[in-house]
């Protein structure tokens, strides 16, 4: 079969942009793969986030939040003898600094809620947020006390003051066995006449702005 020249032009025309469509997706892949490293150059080698809750029972969240529930009502009932009823015999109070770390409920009972009971009287806690994830749970709130004992070093004032906070639980079993926690101490001794941050505090940037 004899083939015409246009054919065989058409083929070779056919073969070249069959090749240049390669060479296209190549430069193409090429560009991709030099954007993507430059944006990770660009954005460093990230830790990996999220690694203690990434992998909870959501089935789990309405237990969860029956047992934070509970617990929140026990403290407010101001239960220390039996509040263990909440806790698992591992369970850890990981606090910031000011608070401490208390290892099991006999800890948490006497280097927490004793010396608490103490400083400050007629306590009520009022959890203003609360989130509910499979085992996890989360909230933030206020404490309202009156300054009735001693607290790091000041004498009972009587005053009736805030005391700010914000939890993170993990439960397992129907029981918690992890909180971390952050009670902002700094603000409590501010109210009875104590400036921890000598009058550096940050808050004396707000409200200004550059130009």
């Amino acid at each position: 079969m004899t083939v015409s020249r246009g054919a065989r032009d058409e083929r070779r025309m056919g073969a070249s942009g069959a090749a240049a469509e390669r060479t296209e997706e190549h430069l193409g892949g090429a560009e991709a793969a030099t954007e993507s490293a430059i944006a990770g150059a660009k954005r460093g080698n990230r830790p990996e986030q999220a690694v203690l809750s990434r992998d909870t029972d959501l089935g789990k969240t309405e237990e969860t939040r029956a047992v934070i529930e509970g617990m929140v009502d026990g403290l407010n009932d101001h239960r220390i003898a039996d509040i263990g009823e909440f806790f698992a015999d591992g369970f850890r109070w990981m606090g910031n600094t000011g608070c401490g770390t208390k290892n099991g409920v006999k800890e948490f009972q006497e280097n927490w809620q004793k010396p608490f009971q103490a400083a400050f009287h007629d306590k009520v806690c009022i959890d203003e947020a609360r989130l509910f994830m499979g085992e996890w749970a989360a909230a933030f709130g206020r404490q309202e006390a009156t300054h009735g004992g001693e607290f790091m070093g000041v004498a009972p004032t009587g005053k009736r003051i805030e005391i700010r906070y914000m939890d993170f639980w993990k439960v397992v079993d129907g029981k918690i066995v992890d909180n971390w926690v952050m009670v902002d101490f700094p603000h409590v001794l501010a109210q009875l006449g104590v400036d921890v941050f000598n009058g550096e505090g940050w808050e004396k940037y707000d409200g200004r702005s550059e130009g």
